[in-house]
């Protein structure tokens, strides 16, 4: 599992960026701040990681900063917020300014991000509103728990490869769940998924 990338900025696009770690380039697709965040071409830079897994692709994501690809992982537990508009969401908000957006339901505010409507803003505040107090609002905070089923990255991980592959997020999150208990916290990423497949299928 890819946690985070350490390297130069070797290639840039509109939502992209390419980096060169040792000579291997790591293709990762990024909100606009990131990109912004990550400085010019052949400078040194680090971005956080994410790995969406699906059933004939797999994408990796890439974050200036944990706040921002927790925050990530959390909006894309809420049903229709894919990776695309969860990048969207976070290239127009902070971390802080989505935590309070959510806190306070303010879900105009949500709604300013390309491709989010009134109506799916509303359901990610709605969903959200419990959690955005445990969140990191930004600075380098580090990633908080915001369920069993997503106490550490791995579990995370499985949690979204399952969403990935069509299952509801509350069912994705109850198999990783089940599966976690089975295997123990030190599960890795395969055989979370593999024992989480069964479940959400069984």
């Amino acid at each position: 599992m890819i946690a985070k990338l350490k390297g130069l900025l070797d290639e840039t696009g509109v939502d992209w960026a390419i980096i060169d770690v040792q000579g291997v380039g790591y293709l990762v697709h990024c909100s606009s701040r990131t990109l912004t965040a990550l400085g010019n071409v052949g400078e040194a830079c680090t971005v956080f990681t994410d790995l969406q897994v699906s059933e004939n692709d797999m994408r990796l994501l890439g974050f200036a900063e944990a706040a921002e690809r927790d925050w990530f992982r959390l909006l894309t537990l809420v049903q229709g917020v894919g990776s695309k508009v969860a990048l969207a969401i976070l290239s127009v908000l902070t971390p802080g300014e989505l935590r309070n957006a959510c806190a306070a339901q303010d879900a105009a505010t949500v709604a300013r991000a390309n491709g989010v409507g009134p109506k799916l803003a509303g359901r990610i505040v709605n969903e959200l509103k419990d959690r955005a107090g445990a969140m990191p609002g930004g600075g380098g905070a580090g990633f908080a728990a915001v369920a069993v089923s997503q106490a550490g990255s791995a579990s995370a991980d499985a949690v979204s490869a399952l969403q990935n592959l069509g299952f509801k997020p509350a069912i994705a999150a109850a198999a990783v769940a089940q599966a976690q208990a089975d295997l123990g916290e030190d599960a890795g990423l395969n055989d979370l998924v593999r024992i989480a497949l069964k479940k959400a299928t069984g």
